[in-house]
């Protein structure tokens, strides 16, 4: 069985994914805070099957639980044994031990795995990078290298969160590397010369077409190993810079020449989701000689608008402004791009680097099969730290050893097949009812509301029990989303028209 998803995030809402969690300090047998972790993240068969083989729990006292941040909150002792009991046992295949199926390439140049940390604050420093990289994350995209004289503005952050805190989408106004050209060239050396296998990314971002080639020359001579071009950055003070280069598909075209002309290494253009369709930008980079493509950036955004003061967040003395948006809730957005630009035949045999929304292996799971060879992440990281690297490696690694796959190569590109940018292609003739688990039915009656107000009227509630009226259901599936208990699935009988 594939990832049972017996335990959900649902059921551990309160936990904090603490640094040094409490709970393992005090737990004799188990860690667990990593199972935990693991469950968050999408690896409930890999939390379960690292467990020792007897559940201590069942004579335990918890004392997991008392010392718990939140005392009393999370059901630790619960959720240990509900994967010795509920989960183990679904496991296809024990975790292996072999991680070369993760090994990939980016233009030509061996990866250990696809996960790099993209362009932002968590790529900004030698320290950084260096404990990213012992961490176990393969390379990095180091924050955008420039000339100009870079002042951030404070604060700069700011977000919106669901119900259980964690971070949906998240704002940033944030600019360039505040370093110096010498003192981030100095820093690439030290990388290259303490993890030579590691992969480094140059961003850059030029003010005319000298000083592109000058930093992509500056930045392969002091041991990137490509460079990409930041035309996509929604922040900049100064016009005709970043995301105002990437809407334009002739600068696009102009400044990747001129990189190009600096330096003999892959040079990869970053593009802007802030367009209609992103392949007229990505063909002029690969007209200016571009190696691959790198997307989606950060999306324009406004959020927080403050009914007190009537400004929006972040605010800073009293203003803010548009910035860009990351996060879960972008993932959507960014694989329509990715798919845009792995089905065009124009951009055949370029390397397509994708972020935007990523969080688990499943996210990079959806980049990778909508054509992406390589993967950033960002907002996920300042969110949980560089330890997330050791759920996606190995859900990943999960996932291709259960499925026979033995590269990661074999699935690049597997469900663009499958995606249409027209709703003409779909079958119509057939209706998918719902079906209700009676036994996970707490008779809400959201599914009903729902489709009384919502949908089609198909539902009617006796004493808190649903009931379909087939007449009426046009199969919308509206019910199955909103259940809180996961109580309705899909029929497995089609009815025809």
């Amino acid at each position: 069985m594939l990832y049972s998803e017996v335990i959900k995030r649902s059921d551990m809402i309160s936990c904090a994914l603490c640094c040094n969690a409490r709970c393992s300090e005090a737990c004799p047998h188990l860690a667990p805070d990593r199972a935990l972790r693991s469950i968050w993240f999408d690896n409930e068969d890999i939390a379960s099957l690292s467990l020792p083989p007897e559940n201590p729990c069942l004579s335990c006292d918890a004392p997991c639980e008392k010392a718990c941040v939140r005392s009393g909150k999370v059901p630790v002792k619960d959720i240990m044994t509900r994967l010795y009991d509920e989960v183990r046992d679904k496991a296809e295949i024990p975790i292996p031990v072999d991680e070369s199926r993760l090994a990939c390439e980016l233009c030509g140049i061996p990866l250990e795995n696809p996960f790099l940390l993209s362009s932002s604050v968590v790529a900004s420093t030698y320290d950084m990078c260096a404990r990213a990289f012992e961490a176990g994350w393969a390379g990095a995209c180091f924050k955008t290298i420039c000339t100009l004289d870079i002042h951030e503005a404070s604060p700069r952050f700011s977000a919106i969160t669901g119900d259980n805190g964690s971070i949906q989408g998240f704002k940033n106004i944030e600019q360039l590397s505040d370093h110096s050209v010498a003192e981030n060239m100095d820093i690439f050396r030290r990388l290259k010369e303490k993890y030579p296998t590691k992969f480094i990314l140059a961003s850059i971002m030029g003010q005319n077409e000298a000083e592109w080639e000058e930093l992509a020359g500056l930045c392969a001579e002091n041991g990137a190993d490509a460079v990409e071009l930041n035309f996509s950055c929604p922040n900049m003070q100064e016009d005709g810079l970043g995301s105002d280069i990437g809407q334009v598909p002739e600068l696009v075209e102009k400044f990747t020449k001129a990189a190009k002309q600096g330096t003999d290494i892959p040079v990869l253009a970053k593009l802007t989701p802030n367009v209609a369709a992103m392949s007229p930008a990505a063909e002029a980079a690969m007209r200016g000689g571009a190696d691959g493509i790198a997307a989606i950036n950060t999306i324009k955004s406004i959020i927080g608008v403050s009914p007190f003061t009537y400004v929006s967040s972040p605010a800073v003395k009293g203003r803010s402004a548009i910035g860009g948006y990351s996060g879960n809730a972008v993932k959507p957005i960014a694989l329509r791009f990715i798919a845009e630009l792995g089905q065009s035949e124009a951009l055949k045999g370029l390397h397509i680097s994708g972020m935007g929304g990523i969080e688990t292996w499943r996210d990079a799971l959806e980049f990778i099969l909508m054509g992406a060879g390589s993967i950033q992440i960002t907002t996920a990281v300042m969110q949980y730290g560089y330890r997330i690297i050791d759920d996606l490696k190995a859900g990943l690694n999960y996932y291709l050893a259960q499925f026979g796959a033995g590269h990661l190569k074999d699935i690049i590109g597997a469900g663009l097949a499958s995606v249409s940018d027209t709703t003409d292609v779909l079958e119509r003739d057939t209706i998918l009812f719902p079906k209700f688990d009676k036994s996970k039915c707490i008779g809400c009656g959201r599914c009903y509301l729902s489709c009384q107000d919502g949908g089609h009227q198909a539902i009617s509630l006796t004493d808190g029990v649903p009931k379909l009226d087939g007449s009426k259901c046009v199969g919308c599936h509206l019910c199955l989303l909103v259940c809180p208990q996961n109580a309705i699935s899909s029929a497995r009988k089609r009815i025809k028209r």
